[in-house]
Parts: C-alpha cells; sequence; structure tokens
C-alpha cells in the first residue's frame, strides 16, 4: 500500500520509506499551515504576544487546542493532521500554540499580575486560556505532548468547568518531576531524561552554542544516532523531524521547565481534574517511567491509557493513526 496523496511537505523523508498512513512515521514534519487549512495569528495574551496556527473559522463553541512539548512548536502535530487527511478524518476548530519562548513566540515580557514567574506552568497553562478566549472559545479540549501535557493537566485542574477533555501523548509526569528534584540520586529511573537535562542546563547560557553543535552533527549525519533514544526505530525518522531538532532547540526554555516540574505538587494538582483523561505514549519511551500510569491513575478520577508497541517519546509522529483511535474524545468529540 502506498502512501496517499497528500498537500504536505515530507521534509525529505527517508526515500526508501514509502507507508501508509497506518505505519511507522509515515510524514514529515510541514511548515506550511495553508497545506493543513490553518491560519497564522498573533495575539496579545497576559505574557505577551503569542503566535498560533487556528482553523480558519470557528465551527462550533470548543476548541481543540494542542499543545508541544519542550524543543518543539505547532510543527510536532503535522503528521497526526497529515494521518488524520489521510483517513478523511475531519478535525474541526484546531488552535496549535506555540507556548511562549517556543517556535515563533517570543519569550513572555510581563510577569503574570498576581507576580508569579512568567515561565511557571501556572502562567503558560493562563495563556493557553486567554489563546482560547481572545478567538472567542468558551471551553476546550486539551491535547498536549510531554511539556504540553503537564500544561494541559494543570489548565484541567484549574479552569475545570471549560475542559471537556485531556489528552495525552508521551506525557512528562511523575518520574520525570522525581528525576528534576533529584538528578543525581534519581537518573537511574529515566536516564535518558535525566542525560538530556544535564546537556540542556550546560547550554542553557549559550543557546547559540548548543545550535552549532546539532548543526554540526547534521552535517556529519550523527544526527540521528544523538537522538535514537527519542524513538523507537530512529533509522525510519524523516529528514524534517531531525532539522526540526536543529531549529528548534531551545535549552533555557527547558532547563526552566525541568525546574517547574521539580517544584510542581502533581498529586496535589491533579486530584481536582474532573474531566475524562486519555493517555498514550509508546513502550519504548524513555521518558515515561515504569510507575507514571498507575501513579496518574491513581490521582485522576477518569484516567486511561494506551501503549503503542512502535513509538518513543514522539507518539504522534511516529503512530499518528494510534494517537488518534486513542484520544477519540479528543478528536472526535461526542458533542
Amino acid at each position: 500500500m502506498t502512501r496517499p496523496a497528500l498537500p504536505v511537505d515530507s521534509g525529505g523523508e527517508p526515500p526508501d520509506a514509502v507507508r501508509s498512513a497506518e505505519e511507522y512515521a509515515p510524514f514529515g514534519l510541514g511548515t506550511d499551515p495553508r497545506a493543513f487549512g490553518l491560519v497564522t495569528r498573533r495575539l496579545r495574551t497576559r505574557q505577551g504576544l503569542v503566535t498560533v496556527r487556528t482553523a480558519a473559522r470557528a465551527t462550533g463553541s470548543a476548541a481543540t487546542i494542542l499543545l508541544h512539548g519542550a524543543a518543539g512548536s505547532w510543527t510536532t502535530w503535522t503528521p497526526l493532521l497529515a494521518a488524520a487527511a489521510a483517513r478523511g478524518q475531519r478535525l474541526d476548530d484546531l488552535v496549535l500554540v506555540d507556548l511562549p519562548g517556543w517556535g515563533d513566540s517570543p519569550w513572555p515580557d510581563r510577569p503574570l499580575s498576581n507576580g508569579r514567574d512568567a515561565h511557571s506552568v501556572e502562567a503558560y497553562a493562563l495563556t493557553v486560556a486567554d489563546v482560547a478566549r481572545r478567538l472567542g472559545y468558551r471551553s476546550w479540549r486539551l491535547v498536549g505532548h510531554s511539556l504540553g501535557g503537564f500544561i494541559a493537566l494543570h489548565l484541567a485542574a484549574i479552569e475545570p468547568q471549560c475542559t471537556h477533555t485531556v489528552g495525552l501523548v508521551s506525557p512528562t509526569a511523575f518520574a520525570v518531576a522525581e528525576v528534576a528534584r533529584h538528578p543525581v540520586r534519581r537518573w537511574r529511573r529515566l536516564p535518558g531524561f535525566a542525560g538530556l537535562a544535564g546537556v540542556m542546563r550546560v547550554f542553557s547560557g549559550a543557546p547559540s552554542a548548543a545550535t552549532a553543535v546539532l548543526r554540526m552533527l547534521r552535517r556529519l549525519r550523527l544526527l540521528r544516532a544523538a537522538v535514537s533514544p527519542l524513538f523507537a526505530h530512529p533509522e525510519l525518522v524523516p529528514d524534517s523531524v531531525l532539522d526540526a531538532f536543529v531549529r528548534e532547540i531551545r535549552p533555557a526554555a527547558f532547563t526552566r521547565a525541568v525546574g517547574e516540574a521539580a517544584a510542581y505538587d502533581l498529586a496535589g494538582s491533579w486530584g481536582r481534574i474532573v474531566c475524562p483523561v486519555r493517555s498514550v505514549h509508546g513502550t519504548h519511551d524513555v521518558f515515561v517511567g515504569a510507575g507514571d500510569d498507575p501513579a496518574l491513575a491513581g490521582v485522576i478520577r477518569d484516567f486511561s491509557v494506551v501503549e503503542v508497541p512502535s513509538a518513543g517519546h514522539f507518539a504522534q509522529i511516529e503512530s499518528p493513526a494510534a494517537v488518534l483511535d486513542a484520544l477519540s474524545d479528543s478528536f472526535s468529540p461526542r458533542s
């Protein structure tokens, strides 16, 4: 079976990888929002300007908000959008946010009105709510990858009446928070995350050096090996995904996010969530600890999880069809 023809930038995918939408990493990352029926907007929020890609027009009162992870942007969701198009699955009221400090959104230029750090989980969550309301939506369905899942869970906790569902893709949760609090004592629990956090901390004061190193690795064809722990089958990952790592690396923002995870009361906050929470992650995800799923189920009253054997930490890129199925409450809502 060959891949359906789609108006999507394949991003230089490996030449021998002609796969169906159901197979591993079938689509590269797109960079043109128009190919997905999206428009680019820049909105003034409580943290300053935020760049979002949205559906050209709203069809309902609830947005489907997609939140990327650290070292990412809106483009991380384009393989999932391509998989939906290949299936003929319609995704309405999409809002793809470049979180402040990532992608095309600048660093926050103001603290919150209550004096809280503009880089806190609360600040990011409130900014996402600002975005939705400025676009005219009264409520939302949240889907977050990694750090984006962390932010989605916090927003669901502080805005329970406005949050219909939360979908988690390769979520950052208890194991990451534990290693962030005790990076030396607990590094064995998630050595892949501990190593990456250490590298990001080293480069947090010199982001241009980090970019230069990644560009060199890319030029020497070593970047695929360097990021291989993040993927179940790194040899099949499209080139556009590797290019995005070089383009979207943000060591300082990543390090701040790790600090936020270390200080955050996961159980106390997420125990207030009342909406359904659906999670999907790869069996080979080096950021998900063995106890994360039971811990989430222990604090969130309506929680379920699907493991995808053919995915690592980027399930929306590696197995986008499986993510669409697992998070059907968010992508194909009943109402």
